[in-house]
């Protein structure tokens, strides 16, 4: 189905099941313990061995000698993989360094061997007497050192419009700030795992990972095998968060140790190398300017990033919303990159908005207080219904302002003191603080089967993943709308190679484009249902069960009374993304206790308004917002991989040393979704939400500390360090 004209009225505007607030339909399994994670696929793989990865002890430089010998006469070992022995190995598309290294070192806790043995402790133990010689080499670990020589990362890294410096230089009112953010891990609950099992030259690799049409090809050009040659197979994920988007060390290890053991192999990342040998999300500096009128009308607005990543890897898009984001004639943004000798630097939750909403929302704050305007009304004012770079490319949708306002009214904003420092409860300085919340609505083509059983019921097949975020429910609830079933009587299937490709889980297209994918198949289905029943497909009607048209009405389930009808299809998008800017938008607003005393900071309130298209069930839209917000008060407050600039890598990687919020550091979080329709997103009319929710709530924290104690922080996360010196007297 080619989507590329906005949608009219379809059967999912009926919203008997879609947009309403079902609960998650795979939820039984996970609390039962019975939805099988890619570790435990026991039951498909009952005599797996297990692998245990040998990683690099420094960051850059060469192996000149790896001594497996004691190793290899340990209790239980079965085979031993090196580079050395692994074969030529290719690197897949979505891969910044080699998987495997050697004899070239990339990065600290680079995967050097896998040590396969009967037990995972006979495999950890006798990776612990792998014995590797280094020629290390000098690298470089600390952006604001590398920054002088960063360098232009392709085409689209600078923007603009208008004359910037001189419009710059011409307000009345300004600002010239840097802000820093630093570099921070994914931390999911469940680690990268996978169990890899060979049929002769064919793999099956069950694994944790976002995007299964990515990475089966990833695998399949790392291991020189033809595509349809591996099978990836990915039901449940215990979250992602973009480090699960692409192949990683666990999935072409355990297949590399298979291979050599000639046994099936279970292996999982231990949490330091969560943190060193995956992805993470960069550090930047980025420098803010803006000009304005002594009205308050941004005359110019220029942003600067900087980030760094391996030779070959690409910038943090920081800049990214301040190019959309608010109006003003002229404008610039840059990006530049270092290149840094650091673990791989790449997508994490909102990449590009969410580090760059951390800068240009106190940005926004400082340069409100400069022209003694209200946050709120400064962003109001400053708001734009076109792309302010393409003045002749309208926003599909923007209701940002109704966000805003929205939330204000809902938050008691007007309560809030002009003054820092104006407002006290006992001990604690209390403060209120705003922010814009903005992402880009991405869209992807998207397949999906549809298979209607002779019994009624129906069965969608589709590799999309579920990272937590409820794919599974949505899906159920788009086959019950567009075939008249009830809920019940769906089956979803997700996450598997054999399935039409999705749009997979990551930048929160997946669930609009996935369900979009599903409604072009139920469509298909409908009108081979329609004719099998001898009836007019462009006017039947799906309900209760039935079918009608023409003044008849038949049983659903009669059209698969000879067996199975089955339906496959397609959603790709036509230019409309090209015509209209998309986007979703929203607003966020905290309130905030910093100790008089102690400078602890507490959240207090959480309040976010998001504008993002048709919301396909509130529950789990819900639940995506408020935990990006749970991990805006991570980015604000506490998260923060410590760098050794000596040795290359991050000293803090396990969940003692990087701190994450937890349930008591977390207050009430309410989540409104204003009603609104997109019709120029896609047939389901909806856009994403997931990563929506992130994007602003650092700022909004770290202006209420500001609006508490008159301390300004632009170097996150905001620390009791950062607040002391600046703290008002007790």
């Amino acid at each position: 189905m080619k989507f590329d004209t906005p949608a009219t009225t379809n059967p999912i505007d009926r919203l008997k099941v879609v947009g309403q607030p079902h609960p998650r339909i795979d939820g039984p399994l996970k609390t039962t313990g019975t939805a099988r994670y890619a570790y435990e696929r026991h039951d498909a793989v009952p005599d797996h061995a297990y692998g245990y990865i040998v990683p690099a002890t420094i960051a850059k430089g060469r192996v000149t000698a790896i001594d497996t010998r004691a190793a290899r006469r340990a209790p239980g070992v079965l085979a031993i993989v090196t580079a050395r022995d692994a074969g030529k190995l290719g690197k897949g598309k979505y891969n910044t360094a080699a998987l495997l290294g050697g004899p070239q070192v990339q990065h600290y806790h680079q995967a050097l061997a896998v040590v396969v043995a009967e037990t995972f402790e006979q495999a950890r133990r006798a990776a612990a007497l792998v014995k590797v010689d280094y020629a290390r080499e000098k690298g470089a670990f600390d952006l604001a050192t590398a920054r002088a020589g960063a360098t232009k990362p392709g085409d689209d890294a600078d923007s603009g419009a208008g004359d910037f410096a001189g419009a710059y230089a011409a307000a009345p009112i300004t600002l010239d700030a840097t802000y820093t953010t630093p570099d921070q891990s994914h931390a999911m609950m469940e680690p990268h795992a996978s169990i890899a099992a060979w049929d002769g030259d064919r793999l099956t690799l069950w694994t944790s990972n976002q995007m299964i049409h990515w990475s089966q090809g990833d695998v399949a050009t790392t291991l020189g095998l033809p595509k349809d040659s591996v099978r990836l197979i990915s039901p449940y994920i215990g979250g992602g968060f973009g480090g699960k988007l692409f192949v990683r060390a666990d999935a072409v290890l355990a297949a590399l140790g298979a291979r050599a053991a000639k046994r099936p192999v279970a292996l999982t990342l231990p949490r330091p190398l969560i943190f060193n040998n995956t992805t993470h999300r960069p550090a930047t500096i980025q420098r803010i300017r803006i000009g304005a009128d002594r009205d308050g009308r941004i005359t110019a607005i220029g942003h600067e990033s900087w980030s760094g990543d391996l030779p070959g890897g690409g910038p943090e898009t920081a800049v990214n919303q301040t190019r959309l984001l608010y109006a003003g004639a002229n404008r610039m943004t840059a990006m530049r990159l270092a290149v840094l000798d650091l673990p791989e630097g790449n997508a994490m939750r909102a990449p590009g908005e969410a580090p760059g909403l951390m800068a240009l929302e106190i940005a926004m704050d400082e340069m409100a207080e400069k022209l003694k305007m209200d946050p709120v009304q400064f962003r109001i004012l400053n708001d734009t219904q076109v792309d302010p770079e393409k003045p002749d490319r309208p926003f599909s949708q923007r209701h940002f302002v109704e966000c805003m306002r929205e939330g204000a009214e809902r938050f008691g904003w007007k309560d809030r003191p002009t003054a820092p420092g104006a407002r006290r409860d006992g001990p604690w300085w209390l403060g209120m603080g705003v922010a814009s919340a903005f992402r880009d609505n991405l869209v992807m083509t998207s397949a999906a089967r549809v298979r209607l059983a002779p019994d009624g019921s129906a069965t969608v097949e589709t590799d999309m993943t579920d990272i937590g975020t409820g794919s599974y429910t949505i899906i159920a609830q788009t086959a019950a709308e567009m075939l008249g079933l009830p809920i019940g009587k769906i089956t979803v299937r997700l996450g598997d190679s054999t399935f039409p490709v999705s749009a997979g889980s990551g930048g929160q297209w997946g669930g609009n484009s996935a369900t979009a994918g599903v409604y072009a198949a139920c469509v298909k289905l409908r009108e081979a249902v329609a004719r099998k029943l001898g009836l007019d497909p462009a006017t039947a009607e799906f309900d209760n069960g039935r079918v009608s048209a023409g003044g008849r009405s038949l049983p659903l389930a009669q059209a698969a009374s000879g067996g199975e009808l089955v339906a496959e299809d397609t959603i790709e998008y036509g230019d409309l993304a090209k015509r209209f800017q998309q986007s979703t938008f929203g607003a966020h607003f905290v309130e905030v206790g910093v100790h008089s005393a102690t400078g602890e900071i507490r959240v207090r309130r959480m309040l976010a308004v998001c504008a993002a298209g048709r919301i396909l069930n509130p529950i789990s839209a819900r639940s995506q917002v408020i935990g990006a917000m749970t991990m805006g008060v991570g980015a604000a407050l506490m998260e923060d991989l410590v760098v050794d600039k000596r040795l290359g890598f991050f000293v803090n990687h396990d969940l003692a040393g990087y701190e994450v919020p937890v349930h008591a550091d977390i207050p009430h979080q309410e989540v409104v979704f204003l009603d609104e329709t997109d019709p120029v997103s896609s047939p389901m009319k909806a856009k994403g939400v997931g990563e929506l929710g992130i994007c602003g709530v650092a700022a909004a924290v770290a202006n209420a500390v500001y609006n508490a104690t008159g301390v300004r922080v632009r170097d996150y996360p905001v620390t009791l360090d950062k607040l002391l010196p600046g703290l008002p007297a007790v």
